[in-house]
């Protein structure tokens, strides 16, 4: 027997998430089983997690985008029992039962090796958060950006894109220009590295203009929206936007002449289906250029008992960092 948090619907359509004792009987099918050691929450699993399910079709259901831990067994030549493996994306914790449970079961290409020197603990500090905030430095790397272009706007970010966005590119050698809304965490991303807070309403409305000065050498953008209008008319001649969320909202309310006159890039960027070596080499580069003790001050430690509070809180924007939950804790 183990433990996981189950969400269940009643006769009525409702949901409720209680944790519960299964047996690996209970786990779907899949060539690989995991002892998970740590998870994390993610917006999705706020959504999961809470009143009508979000985006969860089939019940009962084991929520949890996001899991490390080690093989238990295997039945494909590519993992053994004992090795450490990081899973994110895939419509796990979605589509297939997920990592809020002390065991799960998965098939082997979903999951990507550990790298060396990350623990499974630091590569849930990561998560998905973390692992897309990595995929959006290496697309503006891979389209020029270098430290010496200029400045670096991140938008939302004292959320967990965001902090982890801001740690890596201010690691990296970056001045980073961080967006928030809340002024209390000011303080929190200077010790991420941010070299100057901007507040929210100086880009949260659209203007009429649709270029404005040249401002930001790249950007990695987790709101959407207006605010993603706005920042595209003040990217440089030929800087990339990596576009990451939408808390804004999924409209943009842009035109077309910051593409047509300074050669802006629209970057988009996927976590859940991002091709297999894509993966290890964003993990690998997690591994080299997140600073730990950085990413430890992102942390709120959690426990299965938490996660429905927490998956509420997520919804409502009231999560700072990321959350590590310790699945046995």
């Amino acid at each position: 027997m183990f433990k996981a948090l189950v969400v269940e619907k009643d006769e009525d359509g409702k949901t409720k998430a209680s944790v519960k004792e299964l047996t690996l009987d209970d786990l779907p099918e899949g060539e690989v089983t995991v002892a998970v050691e740590y998870s994390t929450v993610n917006y999705k699993d706020g959504l999961c997690v809470g009143p009508g399910g979000g985006l969860v079709r089939n019940y009962p259901h084991v929520p949890g985008i996001d899991f490390a831990g080690v093989v238990e067994a295997s039945d494909d030549p590519r993992y053994s029992p004992g090795d450490r493996v990081v899973l994110t994306g895939w419509r796990v914790g979605e589509a297939h039962w997920g990592g809020y449970s002390e065991k799960a079961r998965v098939r082997a290409d979903w999951l990507v090796p550990l790298p060396e020197g990350l623990t499974t603990r630091q590569a849930m500090a990561v998560g998905t958060a973390g692992f897309t905030a990595m995929l959006a430095v290496m697309a503006l790397e891979d389209h020029g950006l270098t430290p010496e272009k200029g400045e670096v706007l991140v938008t939302g970010a004292a959320g967990g894109v965001g902090s982890v966005a801001t740690a890596i590119l201010a690691n990296l050698g970056y001045e980073v220009a961080a967006v928030t809304g809340r002024p209390e965490t000011e303080d929190y991303l200077k010790g991420l590295g941010a070299s100057r807070i901007v507040p929210r309403e100086d880009l949260a409305e659209t203007v009429k203009r649709p270029l404005e000065t040249e401002t930001w050498a790249g950007c990695v953008d987790a709101v959407g929206g207006a605010m993603l209008a706005r920042v595209l008319g003040q990217m440089r001649y030929g800087a990339s936007v990596a576009a990451v969320g939408l808390a804004g909202g999924a409209a943009l309310p842009a035109t077309v002449v910051p593409f047509l006159l300074r050669g802006v890039n629209l970057l988009g960027i996927d976590s859940v289906m991002q091709p297999y070596e894509n993966r290890v080499r964003a993990w690998e580069r997690v591994a080299r250029d997140l600073p730990m003790d950085k990413l430890e001050a992102m942390v709120q430690p959690a426990t299965l008992d938490d996660l429905p509070r927490l998956g509420a809180d997520i919804l409502k924007g009231q999560v700072k960092g990321r959350v590590v939950v310790d699945i046995a804790g």
